[in-house]
């Protein structure tokens, strides 16, 4: 006999689950009184470090956090090396967000795993669903974009400032504007 699986498990699954269980709650309330303990614990290098370690899913030393930053979870998040994070960014980790090495966020920055349902019978009954993004390495994303659910960012690109991307983004390239375009290609050779 299968057991059933838990609310967590349907959410890192992107199947519809119930945000509102206990066990999630607690999750997002531990996220956030992390997050409060790291923005304390500035200027202490060594214990910014410590505290990322243990509010992200993977990070190392090199992974830097500005102030105000807000995750659901956090746990969520796995981080390669070099990674910086400018101030007030969102990473709404529902899903898995897989951040590769030597990746920017500008500030304002927000991460959108989480989703509802667009029929308003079905959003209004409390379900939700999130889907995993994917950000690979050298990739620099401008301040106040937005990357929404699903959506796997290539190596090398470059999201402009203000840019809402709703669709996968190749390597190489630069893309901005609402929904995001391409711009131009990029050599990095």
């Amino acid at each position: 006999m299968a057991l059933e699986k838990t609310e967590r498990q349907k959410m890192l699954d992107s199947e519809p689950y119930w945000s509102a269980d206990e066990d999630l709650v607690q999750g997002r309330i531990w996220a956030k009184q992390t997050v409060k303990e790291l923005d304390a614990a500035f200027p202490n290098e060594k214990e910014r470090i410590r505290i990322t370690k243990k509010l992200l899913g993977q990070a190392d030393d090199t992974t830097y956090l500005e102030k105000n930053a807000y995750f659901d979870y956090g746990v969520n998040t796995f981080i390669g090396k070099n990674f910086y994070m400018n101030a007030n960014c969102v990473i709404l980790d529902c899903a898995k967000v897989t951040i590769g090495d030597c990746v920017m966020f500008g500030p304002n920055v927000q991460i959108y795993t989480a989703s509802h349902p667009i029929e308003a019978k079905a959003r209004n009954s409390g379900f939700e669903l999130a889907y995993p993004i994917t950000i690979g390495n050298n990739v620099w994303v401008g301040g106040g974009a937005i990357i929404l659910p699903g959506v796997n960012i290539g190596d090398g690109a470059v999201i402009a400032a203000g840019a809402v991307v709703t669709k996968d983004v190749p390597p190489n390239v630069v893309v901005g504007g609402n929904p995001a375009k391409f711009i131009k290609a990029i050599n990095n050779e």
